[in-house]
């Protein structure tokens, strides 16, 4: 016994050198969550559980296996999974999931997921955060907004002490109240959102120093009145590249944990839509409130630069049509697919034809003008009414007559970090069709897809044949997320001013529920 007794005091010092190293501590297990959706009030389609593509009652080991294959991609989620391993995190991924941008969420919907993440992360063992992967413009039908709602479920669920970590893309509408429901909340800072995994692992580093005791964080949020318009909402360019980079300057300082600037997303008609500022310090909450007060000084100080003057589509194609160089890329904006937009817009394709334009190339979503097209086949004539068949806001159907050059699965990949960061597509079954009166030197070429797919990449052409950059036109249904796929090779970029669901122009909207005075919605009534 004495001997065994020496043997153990002598292996004190040991243990204590291994547990001051870290050997002997078990990894904080934090909880990974989220819903994310980016909700078009002016878009009349509800978003229902299927668009998600959620199987109610799925194990958490079925969602950790496609949560941890996304580790190669440069998403926010890619970003939780790599900060977990720089900074000593264990996660337990629960219900992760998005859908393409459309109407508001139904509220079953919602209250279905809410249920599968709460029980979910009821599950964990024991849990010593959560990581909430959310967009920050989610509306549900009871909800103004989701997020937040998302946010304070959790909260009552888990209660005050538990640290929460929250995720918004740039295009979040931040209520206040989230500042006080979550501990954290950190924006993308980019547009085209190039740093995606970059906030991902941001967010482990913080979540980390919480559950170690490192940082008590305090949080301020800011919200200029002003509506600041996506044409302008380019983080790369004037006026927000300066805002830009003082954020990411501010968060080298000491005491600075995170710095969020938020455009906003105007599609959402409801009292927080709008930029905000949010500044994270560690226990200074009069820092936080300076800092976060300066910087949306300087967001007010540019609104006389976010007024809009952009070509309508009648315009803009005979601007590309004189540009000398090519390829000229429009970019729809009243079609924005990633903004909750149809994908079917014709206004653009209807001024095509009419000015008699030569080697254009452009997308639209129209599942039955694919299927008229793949019972053709390939090498066969096409003749059919595309596009405008949504709703009312998007054009009406235009006449279209040509071959069917192509018939595609409409999966690619893109190697580049683009919008958003993800790696693997999907644009649904296309077939391309040769447009009547193109030539080998200037084919027209028109794509149907049998689902609406956000330009974010250019291999939305190159994947379906289409040399890019001999093409004199390229119509693409975005904002500014695509800039990051064309800006390379485009001779230049021209945003549109077309009708549609995310049109630029306020003016083609009315709104109910907005704050009153805000710089940039034009109508008296405001």
């Amino acid at each position: 016994k004495n001997i065994l007794l020496r043997r153990i005091i002598a292996l004190i010092p040991i243990f204590l050198l291994l547990s001051q190293v870290g050997f002997s501590q078990v990894k904080p297990l934090i909880g990974v969550a989220g819903i994310s959706h980016e909700s078009n009030t002016f878009n009349i389609r509800k978003t229902s559980l299927e668009d998600f593509g959620v199987t109610i009652g799925e194990s958490n080991v079925e969602r950790a296996k496609r949560f941890f294959a996304g580790a190669n991609s440069k998403t926010t989620s890619a970003g939780y999974i790599e900060g977990a391993k720089r900074f000593g995190l264990e996660l337990y991924p629960t219900l992760i999931t998005s859908a393409q941008p459309r109407g508001p969420v139904a509220d079953k919907a919602f209250n279905e997921m809410m249920n599968e993440i709460i029980t979910g992360l009821k599950a964990a063992p024991k849990l010593s955060g959560i990581l909430l992967n959310l967009h920050g413009a989610m509306i549900v039908e009871s909800y103004p907004s989701g997020d937040e709602e998302i946010v304070r479920r959790v909260r009552v669920a888990f209660g005050p002490a538990m640290p929460i970590v929250v995720t918004h893309d740039f295009h979040a509408n931040i209520t206040p109240k989230m500042i006080e429901l979550c501990n954290v909340l950190i924006t993308f800072k980019e547009n085209p959102h190039l740093d995606t995994y970059d906030r991902g692992i941001q967010a482990a580093d913080i979540m980390a120093k919480i559950v170690s005791g490192k940082v008590k964080p305090v949080q301020s949020i800011v919200k200029p009145l002003m509506v600041y318009n996506i044409a302008f909402q380019n983080t790369f360019a004037a006026p927000l590249l300066p805002i830009t980079t003082e954020s990411k300057n501010l968060e080298k300082q000491p005491g600075i944990l995170a710095v969020s600037v938020s455009g906003g997303y105007q599609y959402g008609d409801v009292p927080s839509m709008g930029p905000s500022v949010v500044v994270v310090t560690d226990n200074n909450k009069v820092m936080a409130d300076k800092e976060a007060k300066r910087l949306s000084d300087m967001l007010y100080a540019t609104r006389e630069e976010t007024r809009i003057n952009n070509p309508k589509p009648a315009e803009a194609v005979k601007m590309a049509m004189e540009h000398a160089g090519r390829p000229v890329v429009l970019i729809d904006m009243g079609d924005n697919i990633g903004g909750g937009s149809t994908g079917d817009s014709s206004f653009l394709l209807e001024e095509l034809i009419k000015q008699g334009a030569k080697g254009w190339a452009m997308v639209i979503a129209d599942p039955e003008a694919y299927k008229v097209a793949e019972k053709a086949g390939v090498g066969n004539s096409f003749d059919f009414e595309v596009g405008g068949k949504m709703d009312a806001l998007h054009g009406k159907p235009v006449h279209i007559k040509g071959e069917v050059r192509s018939l595609n699965v409409g999966r690619y990949l893109e190697t580049e970090i683009r919008h958003g960061g993800g790696r693997y597509w999907n644009m649904g079954h296309t077939a391309v069709i040769q447009v009547e009166g193109s030539t080998l030197d200037e084919p027209n070429l028109l794509l149907l897809t049998t689902v609406p797919a956000s330009p974010n990449s250019a291999h939305i052409f190159i994947s379906n044949g289409v040399y890019v950059e001999r093409q004199k036109i390229l119509v693409v249904k975005g904002a500014i997320a695509p800039r990051a796929a064309y800006e390379p090779f485009a001779s230049i970029l021209i945003s549109v001013d077309s009708p549609g669901a995310t049109a630029i122009n306020p003016t083609w909207f009315k709104y109910y529920n907005i704050r009153k005075g805000l710089f940039g919605i034009e109508r008296s009534e405001m």
